[in-house]
């Protein structure tokens, strides 16, 4: 299938492109900033909100991945408006499946940026085309960047009371993949990171994976969308889930080698690292990862 992808410079829409080439599928990405094309991507210019450009991207794709967003600062300019405009134009342009990724909750607490997530998940299924809604808990690597926000700080403001539930992107991406090659489902699919964590675990974790101390000063954090949050209404229990947790995004595990890697990496028998003899200058070390070649005086 040929994918228009919007928002593919962002965080997700990165990890999204190459799951959808390693798929097999063409991938138009919809950019603000002119770009030449580049591997196997069609980078076409266009702006959501405006609507510049967009007729031409959508012309002749069979699905869209409308990952666009204003973020929370960004008062659903692209949200609302944007998506409005896109599905206008995809309609017209008769495009068959139109994915919208939005986020846990939108539903139960449409609250400030999730208000303008829910309008938007609206207007999709109001379109007059095939859709499939995706609503994602926050990403691992939305979270890092919102504390390294804070490093600086002497002491860290911390909600015990409030539950996360991230995700990696590189998960969401493939379960995007994923729900597009299998066609419109009609349906609002949630999906979610593996453990649920308080404030505190989070910032504590972090602080060890960055090799920081800090004292964590307990808050309550006002207002309806934390009180949403603190009820629970931002996480999920459904199912698949991720597999990657906060901390092994922060402190990854080392890899584990395979009998087949290791077969494939060790020296045979007849192999010149295993002949020291054939050079006298030459010392072998087994297991010694310090080791560096002698030279000779």
């Amino acid at each position: 299938m040929r994918i228009l992808v919007t928002g593919a410079t962002g965080t997700l829409g990165g990890a999204l492109v190459p799951a959808l080439l390693k798929a097999g599928h063409e991938v138009r990405a919809l950019s603000r900033t002119k770009r030449d094309g580049r591997g196997n991507v069609e980078w076409m210019w266009g702006d959501l909100f405006s609507g510049n450009g967009v007729r031409e991207a959508v012309d002749g794709v069979d699905a869209i991945a409308h990952l666009a967003t204003s973020g929370r600062k960004g008062r659903g300019a692209v949200d609302v408006p944007g998506t409005r405009t896109l599905m206008i134009l995809a309609h017209a342009a008769g495009v068959p499946h139109v994915l919208f990724t939005s986020m846990v909750g939108a539903d139960r607490a449409a609250y400030g940026h999730l208000r303008h997530k829910l309008e938007a998940e609206r207007l999709v299924q109001e379109s007059g085309l095939d859709w499939t809604i995706l609503r994602v808990t926050p990403f691992h690597q939305w979270l890092q960047q919102r504390l390294r926000d804070h490093a600086s700080l002497p002491v860290l403001p911390v909600d015990r009371s409030l539950p996360w539930q991230p995700v990696h992107t590189g998960e969401v991406a493939t379960r995007a993949a994923a729900l597009l090659s299998a066609g419109p489902s009609h349906r609002e699919i949630e999906y979610g990171g593996p453990q649920v964590l308080n404030t505190e675990e989070l910032v504590r974790t972090w602080l060890h994976a960055s090799g920081l101390r800090r004292p964590c000063l307990p808050v309550r954090y006002p207002g309806r969308l934390y009180a949403a949050q603190r009820a629970g209404d931002l996480t999920t229990d459904a199912s698949p889930k991720g597999e990657i947790t906060w901390h092994d995004y922060l402190m990854p595990p080392p890899p584990v080698l395979s009998d087949d890697f290791a077969s494939e990496h060790t020296a045979s028998p007849t192999s010149p690292a295993t002949q020291p003899e054939q050079d006298p200058d030459l010392h072998v070390y087994g297991g010694d990862e310090g080791y560096e070649r002698p030279t000779r005086s």
